[in-house]
């Protein structure tokens, strides 16, 4: 069995390319994710289980739950489409409205979580919840009180772990 690791490689003649330890060059994004579907392997993350957040912070691949493997991937995207349109955003409106202060993401995770009788990691209610939370805040319904947890690369990539926030007609302004 032939193994596949695919990284980058940066060179003056292909520009960002990838080389595979199959022994395959690979000249651009697109031909790494091809081969790496090819070989059953993430198309996120080529198959490494790590995805690069920011410069010099690496975590595990979200896509593939750190798997670095195609089956996961494709498990992990339906998941996420079954959240979609299982948790919408009047659920978590309606969830948010029982707060009087401030709540945290996963304060209303676990609502959701439980309100739908879901066993913790059947499907991704944390990421969904924070979408839509995030939604809310856009369209100014609430507002986030929390203050980032880890400044990352200067203040260009901010980092919360457990946000914080605060329906906007509570905050007493």
């Amino acid at each position: 069995m032939t193994k596949h690791t695919i990284t980058p490689q940066n060179g003056p003649l292909l520009g960002d390319g990838y080389g595979c330890d199959c022994g395959a060059v690979l000249a651009g994004r697109m031909n790494a994710e091809l081969h790496a579907a090819e070989n059953n392997l993430c198309t996120t993350c080529l198959g490494s289980a790590e995805e690069q957040v920011a410069p010099g912070l690496t975590r595990g691949c979200t896509t593939c739950a750190g798997s670095g493997g195609r089956r996961e991937q494709i498990v992990w995207q339906l998941a996420h489409t079954e959240a979609e349109q299982l948790i919408t955003v009047t659920m978590v409106r309606g969830v948010i409205s029982g707060f009087d202060g401030p709540f945290h993401l996963s304060e209303v995770a676990d609502i959701v979580r439980d309100g739908l009788d879901l066993p913790a990691g059947r499907l991704p209610v944390g990421p969904r919840v924070r979408d839509l939370l995030l939604h809310l805040q856009a369209a100014g319904e609430i507002t986030m009180v929390s203050a980032p947890d880890e400044l990352i690369d200067g203040t260009e990539v901010v980092l919360y772990r457990d946000p914080q926030w605060q329906r906007a007609r509570t905050l007493g302004l």
